[in-house]
């Protein structure tokens, strides 16, 4: 197999991953303010309302807005999956409740790096292949790559809200590509997710690698 000019990964799910489940995280967060509800419920009714969510792209936004759109969009999830729970009444204040969660996962705090991630960097580094992220995260993948110790490894960061596109739309790999003077099949594309990252890598001309991440207890 030719080695790659570059190589694009995925970040959560791919590079790091939530630690116990995002339900246990929202439970504990929800706990401080006095709401009691199971993590299980909680992390089943997350994923209902993340997969009906429309994806993260702002076409319409100025750049300075996009922050504020972001924290709008994941704002209408967690309020959806507190109301799917049978909980949201019980808040005395969900907007002070939704801020810190917000900010918790813009930290290293709730995430953890899979073990195979560091060597893997470094060697790709070492062999002079350049590394980019591309993700459907939101812009708090800065804070959270430098907090996790990941920044200096990438040469280039694309995310979907900036990028007004989101995986699998070919669109936003043009993006990252160009972003490193690379055409698609000098590129690999590495994630967690057959749809938007294995197939829509190889839509878009890349090599798509798919990287199964789900732990078998």
């Amino acid at each position: 197999m030719e080695r790659p000019k570059v190589i694009l990964l995925d970040a959560v799910g791919t590079l790091f991953g939530v630690k116990g489940s995002v339900g246990e995280v929202y439970r504990q967060i929800a706990q401080e303010f006095e709401v009691e509800v199971s993590a299980e419920i909680l992390n089943t009714t997350f994923l209902q309302s993340f997969k009906a969510s429309p994806p993260p792209i702002f076409p319409n936004a100025e750049l300075h807005d996009i922050p504020q759109q972001e924290f709008d969009w994941w704002r209408k999830i967690a309020l959806n999956t507190f109301e799917s729970a049978g909980v949201l009444s019980q808040f005395a204040d969900f907007s002070g409740f939704f801020s810190e969660l917000y900010i918790h996962f813009g930290t290293a705090e709730p995430w953890f790096v899979y073990p195979d991630v560091l060597s893997s960097l470094i060697d790709w580094q070492r062999q002079g292949i350049e590394l980019g992220i591309l993700s459907n995260f939101d812009s708090r993948i800065f804070s959270v790559l430098q907090s996790l110790e990941l920044s200096s490894y990438f040469t280039s960061i694309t995310i979907s809200t900036q990028a007004r596109a989101a995986k699998p739309d070919p669109q936003i790999f043009a993006i990252a590509l160009e972003k490193h003077n690379c055409p698609p099949e000098a590129a690999w594309h590495i994630g967690d997710s057959i749809i938007e990252d294995y197939q829509g890598a190889k839509a878009a001309g890349l090599r798509g690698i798919w990287i199964n991440r789900q732990t078998t207890s």
